[in-house]
């Protein structure tokens, strides 16, 4: 190792997913509200639907820490039954549900199970997709019928304000000072999505650390060319 280089700390900044980090725009505010107006829901389950890196994990985070709801996936769904899942709770997430049906007919039982039981206690059950839950692919009648009665939201992709408002957040969380030509140059080149935010202002934050040097739009446009071919 030469003497010029610093190596930088193997150290994840923990990502930030209480409701005050997460930013609201014309893209996702439609879902915020659906989450904010919990517990007043009109039935006993809210899908939240878009392309991935929308924020709808985010989202589900919130409404976890809001409701105290348990987390839930295909592989909890196919080693539990879902009064062993829920125990004593009367929220459930099971983040993309889409996903976990279609193929397996004892899990859609079992998601149509979880669903009867929380609504049987008076609580709800948070869903997530790419598409609408109408449209997902369901092969138990019972469950595509609920699926389609649900309050469903939509997430867009996030535009370029919102994607420039969440970069200048996470280079602001890892005290990071970057001048806005910085900022506008990867909004407008890098994937529209959250993770792909996040995953650049790490790699800027390490290669800065490991060059000491500043980031600049030379090194921004470098380590977007580096992430972009590495997700090819």
């Amino acid at each position: 190792m030469t003497g010029t280089a610093q190596l930088p700390l193997a150290l994840e900044l923990r990502p930030a997913l209480g409701r005050d980090d997460f930013l609201v725009a014309p893209s996702n505010e439609v879902a915020v509200a659906w989450i904010d107006r919990w517990p007043d829901w009109p039935g006993p389950a809210l899908a939240l639907y878009g392309p991935p890196g929308c924020g709808k994990t985010h989202l589900c985070q919130v409404w976890r820490a809001m409701s105290g709801a348990v987390q839930a996936d295909a592989a909890a769904l196919d080693a539990n039954e879902p009064s062993e899942l829920l125990g004593a709770a009367r929220a459930c997430v099971l983040d993309g549900a889409e996903a976990a049906l279609g193929a397996e007919p004892e899990r859609e039982r079992r998601v149509l199970h979880l669903y009867n039981l929380l609504s049987e206690r008076g609580g709800h059950l948070l869903v997530t997709g790419l598409d609408a839950p109408a449209r997902w692919a369901c092969a138990l009648p019972d469950l595509g019928s609920r699926l389609a009665a649900m309050a469903a939201a939509r997430l867009a992709a996030p535009d370029d304000a919102l994607i420039e408002a969440v970069l200048v957040k996470l280079f602001a969380d890892r005290q990071l000072r970057v001048g806005g030509e910085v900022v506008r140059f990867l909004s407008t080149r890098m994937e529209r999505s959250f993770e792909a935010a996040r995953a650049l202002v790490a790699a800027l934050d390490r290669t800065a650390l490991a060059d000491r040097r500043a980031i600049t739009v030379p090194l921004a446009g470098r380590v977007l060319e580096q992430y972009e071919s590495r997700h090819e």
